[in-house]
């Protein structure tokens, strides 16, 4: 067993860990006291991060043994010297840096090394990176830096320059398969039809296979983009789309949000049903101000899903009209794939492609989803 185990088809970005872990034990060259983790989605930047500092905590004879004390209490997010911080909205808030950076200036306690993790570090605004600067260009002694984000180009040169980078490559669908099979035990065909479908996204393919209701949304999704033919039916599509995509944010996130209030209450002295005094409203709407957030992310991250599924789908069709041999992404929607290329030529799918690039950039620059969606749909009108 090994802290890495979970790592799909990154071999290259082991062997630089696990160096700089044993560099970390005898003081020799190859470690660095701050990191800048970069792949696309789903290459596994933030299991790669808590994997590097689990080894870094290790007291097993071989480094990230995966079975001692340090090792086991990392990988279940209580060692006392790790901490991660992650953004559950749109953006990380500069309080939140700060007082990451606080915390950071505490020398270790139970550890070797206190290790900060930064995930979606490309969520930080220029201030709130810069709250980060110095704390990375002069970390104190013992300190680890790990910063996350899909490319070194979303943060600042000067962060950049500060960090050593580590790139995470996307792994092949037979490795995240076969990681499926031995973690998660999922059966191996169901395995591999869900990790082509995601991407290599291992997330996404754990998700597909064991949730029907993530299938079953993925499957709406390309029907739906299938069916478009007239600009109605693009409209319907759109509109079905978004709904899914709500529908989703609000599942994942209103249990939480009414947990929060419910622990509140109990904590204020009130009851589920009592009228919360003005003097106590600004803390019930501050929980419900953090909810709204947080659904707005998900709803982005859905949405975002959703259309990297139907790049695929198109990618898809742009292989069967290029006759390019390679394996198809959505192997269940083979007729499916097969018709649209029969009924479009290739250029004409190669601006499909842009158009939904083009509805993930205007959803993320804040315009509204329905819209972008909807300027995205007519483009599939066949």
């Amino acid at each position: 067993m090994s802290v890495f185990d979970d790592l799909a088809g990154q071999d290259a970005a082991i062997a630089v860990l696990t160096r700089a872990a044993e560099a970390s034990r005898t003081g020799t060259a190859g470690m660095t006291h701050s990191w800048l983790f970069t792949g696309p989605p789903g290459s596994g930047r933030s299991t790669a991060a808590t994997a590097f500092a689990a080894a870094l905590q290790c007291t097993g004879d071989e480094v990230g043994c995966g079975e001692c004390e340090g090792c086991t209490l990392v990988l279940a997010g209580s060692h006392p010297d790790v901490e991660t911080l992650a953004s559950e909205v749109t953006t990380i808030s500069v309080a939140s840096v700060r007082e990451l950076v606080s915390r950071a200036q505490a020398t270790p306690t139970l550890g070797a090394w206190r290790v900060l993790i930064v995930k979606e570090a490309d969520r930080m605004l220029e201030r709130t990176t810069n709250v980060l600067l110095k704390a990375i260009e002069e970390p104190p002694p013992r300190t680890v830096w790990i910063l996350c984000t899909p490319s070194p180009r979303d943060v600042l040169t000067t962060i950049r320059s500060r960090c050593r980078g580590l790139n995470l490559v996307i792994p092949t669908a037979e490795k995240v398969a076969e990681l499926l099979v031995r973690r998660d035990g999922i059966d191996p065909e169901r395995a591999l039809i869900a990790a082509r479908a995601a991407q290599s996204h291992v997330g996404a393919a754990k998700a597909l296979a064991t949730d029907p209701e993530a299938r079953e949304r993925r499957e709406q999704n390309l029907r739906g983009a299938y069916g478009v033919r007239t600009t109605g039916d693009a409209v319907i599509a759109a509109k079905a789309l978004v709904d899914r995509a709500e529908a989703q944010a609000k599942s994942t996130g209103s249990d939480r949000g009414e947990r929060e209030e419910a622990e509140l209450r109990r904590t204020l002295g009130l009851t589920p049903d009592e009228r919360v005094p003005p003097q106590m409203q600004g803390q019930f709407k501050a929980i419900a101000d953090a909810a709204k957030k947080r659904e707005t992310r998900q709803k982005r991250d859905a949405l975002d899903r959703a259309l990297i599924d139907l790049l695929s789908f198109y990618r898809d069709v742009l292989i069967v009209q290029l006759n390019a041999g390679t394996d198809l992404v959505n192997m269940d929607f083979v007729s499916e794939i097969g018709e649209i290329a029969d009924s479009l030529t290739a250029p004409r799918t190669i601006e499909i492609l842009d158009q939904i690039s083009l509805a993930r950039e205007r959803i993320s620059a804040n315009v509204a989803p329905l819209l972008a969606v909807e300027a995205m749909m007519v483009s599939l009108r066949r």
